[in-house]
């Protein structure tokens, strides 16, 4: 299920676990004992602190510099020319979001592994956000390993890891002596949740059959790219419907990219005027509409927007169950709040 909801060709590229991080923070292990002093590796403002942190943790055991790539704080957009400049140095290493959980931005993952493959560097992948909002193609963008987590594409909580199988049997993970030592088994440290497992296969084909009336009786892969590629669509709906109301208010502002045609998820970081994060979210829980704030866990994306020490950002997030009523009433509850 999982092979088919990522585009991998071989479903023993599939590792399962405790959640995303604590499959990084495994990877990040193997992946850095074969690093040396004076190595590099680049990591990007973008991400979420779980894509972050786990290789700034392995990179300092080992006494390697980390870069990390900018972002447009204008836009949100990844900053290209930051991510070639990361690659002169020839990292061992490239860590980046497929999507921001904070901004929604969407990286194009394909053109980071064509640029960093040519340098030598590994290319570890970040699709937790991505996951519920847009088809996943590892074999198109060839990244070396990508990362996901169920519950965000409303299954359980366990974590998911894809690794190009050659990567997967090179490297050594921490693990008990009776685990085995070749395939997916030998990352999947003590006993699996089953429980949890048949929770993703039905996350999958739920997905799948949302597809189901544009691609007919086809393959499941077939399915589920119908079925995100609808989901896209609708979204994409709803996101241009939320920026036209905030355009309309001079009071909000959308931290992120605001063009409509723009590349994003339908997640956005906002301001009410000069009202606390943490305030308005706890006003609009009050009236039914549930968001968060802070900085939910996109450490560095609020310390590089000067937000971290305020209270962060107010994030409103919609799905393919959204209606353009409910963006609507969105709108209209942050209007009686300012």
């Amino acid at each position: 299920a999982m092979a088919d909801l990522f585009g991998a060709a071989d479903p023993d590229s599939i590792v399962f676990g405790q959640n995303m991080t604590s499959l990084t923070f495994a990877v990040s292990r193997a992946i850095g004992r074969s690093w040396k002093a004076g190595d590099r590796i680049a990591v990007t403002n973008l991400d979420h602190d779980a894509n972050i942190t786990p290789w700034v943790v392995a990179a300092a055991e080992r006494g390697v510099e980390v870069d990390r790539v900018d972002f447009h704080p204008e836009d949100g957009s990844l900053d290209r020319a930051a991510m070639e400049d990361a690659l002169e140095r020839r990292p061992r290493l490239v860590a980046v979001t497929h999507a921001s959980n904070a901004l929604g931005t969407v990286v194009d993952v394909g053109w980071v592994a064509e640029r960093a493959h040519r340098v030598g560097a590994l290319v570890w992948v970040d699709a937790v956000h991505l996951a519920p909002h847009r088809s996943i193609d590892v074999t198109a963008t060839d990244c070396d390993f990508l990362v996901a987590s169920a519950y965000k594409f409303f299954g359980p909580h366990t974590g998911i890891m894809y690794g190009k199988r050659e990567l997967l049997e090179s490297l050594t993970p921490d693990k008990v002596r009776p685990a085995p030592d070749r395939g997916a088994g030998k990352w999947e440290t003590g006993t699996q949740s089953f429980e949890s497992l048949a929770g993703v296969t039905a996350a999958v084909d739920y997905l799948a059959e949302i597809g189901h009336s544009v691609a007919g009786e086809g393959g499941r892969r077939r399915r589920l790219q119908a079925g995100m590629g609808a989901i896209a669509a609708h979204e994409a709906a709803l996101s241009a419907r939320f920026l036209a109301g905030v355009a309309a208010r001079p009071q909000l502002r959308v931290f992120g990219i605001t063009d409509p045609a723009g590349d994003r998820t339908p997640t956005f970081a906002l301001a009410v005027g000069d009202r606390p994060a943490e305030q308005v979210a706890a006003e609009l829980g009050r009236r039914g509409i549930f968001v968060w704030s802070g900085h939910y866990y996109a450490v560095a994306v609020m310390e590089r927007l000067g937000r971290l020490e305020s209270g962060g950002l107010v994030r409103i997030g919609f799905v393919h169950t959204t209606t353009p009523a409910e963006v609507d009433r969105v709108l209209a509850e942050l209007d009686r709040l300012v």
